[in-house]
């Protein structure tokens, strides 16, 4: 009877240590996919104030610290597209002179600068134009196929696979067996960066925090080699990952953040 006994309050105790085990590892496994995925949202909020802030840079010539500006600038902003061109002359004495040419082309929302990206695809190689893979409206992924084409060069059909991913928005009207020299434009890719339905109203504010924390944003111009420059760093002030200490020695396992105060430069430490 008593080893019965014994044998029953064995297993029972087994079953119970199995189960605090199993709920353990659990757990375990759910906090760290948690963690993951609330970082990710975090990783893309700072990218998104990253691409705010350096359009805002290009257009001022400076970082802003103000987080009501920046999202002014987002709203209300005109972005400048340039062209840069370059003119060498030669001078009497042997030596070159270069003549720089900046030339506005275009003027869009700073919003649709910051969340779209374009990308011209240009005809890769001297050749006949067969056909297009794709047509205007349709999503192309990258390693698609996405035109045809007989290579000068090689004397051999070649299928080209598009490099970028995004929706086709503009097209050139290309008959089949048309000679075309390399580099000419075929047509338009357009991705978007983030999410068009970001609030941009709450841009200072870190995803998950409750109540709402903000971001710390730090912009300022310091000396650097005698020259004045500008410096940017944006840090998550409360990370959901108890790990991340602002003292540790891996800057990777810091807090979330980009930029640098004492360095020029707008890389993340999650990169």
């Amino acid at each position: 009877m008593k080893t019965r006994i014994f044998s029953i309050v064995t297993f029972l105790i087994a079953a119970v240590l199995a189960y605090f085990l199993i709920a353990n590892i659990k757990f375990a496994i759910d906090e760290e996919k948690r963690i993951k995925e609330s970082e990710a949202k975090v990783i893309e909020k700072l990218k998104l104030i990253r691409e705010a802030e350096k359009a805002y840079q290009e257009v001022n010539n400076e970082y802003t610290n103000n987080w009501d500006t920046l999202i002014n600038f987002i709203n209300n902003g005109k972005y400048y597209v340039t062209k840069r061109s370059e003119e060498i002359i030669e001078l009497a004495y042997g030596a070159d002179s270069v003549i720089v040419t900046i030339d506005t082309i275009d003027i869009i929302p700073a919003k649709q600068y910051i969340f779209i990206k374009k990308h011209d695809i240009f005809i890769a190689d001297n050749g006949k134009f067969l056909d297009f893979f794709v047509k205007e409206g349709q999503k192309v992924r990258k390693g698609q196929k996405i035109y045809s084409m007989i290579s000068t060069t090689t004397g051999k059909k070649v299928n080209q696979i598009s490099k970028n991913e995004g929706i086709v928005t503009r097209m050139a009207t290309i008959a089949a067996n048309t000679d075309m020299k390399k580099g000419d434009f075929l047509f338009e890719l357009t991705q978007e960066k983030f999410d068009p339905n970001t609030d941009i109203s709450k841009l200072a504010e870190i995803p998950g925090t409750n109540p709402p924390a903000k971001f710390d944003l730090f912009a300022d111009k310091i000396e650097k080699n005698r020259l004045m420059v500008n410096v940017i760093e944006v840090r998550d002030t409360h990370p959901v990952d108890p790990t991340r200490k602002e003292d540790n020695e891996a800057n990777n396992r810091k807090p979330l953040r980009f930029g640098s105060r004492t360095e020029v430069t707008t890389a993340g430490n999650w990169e």
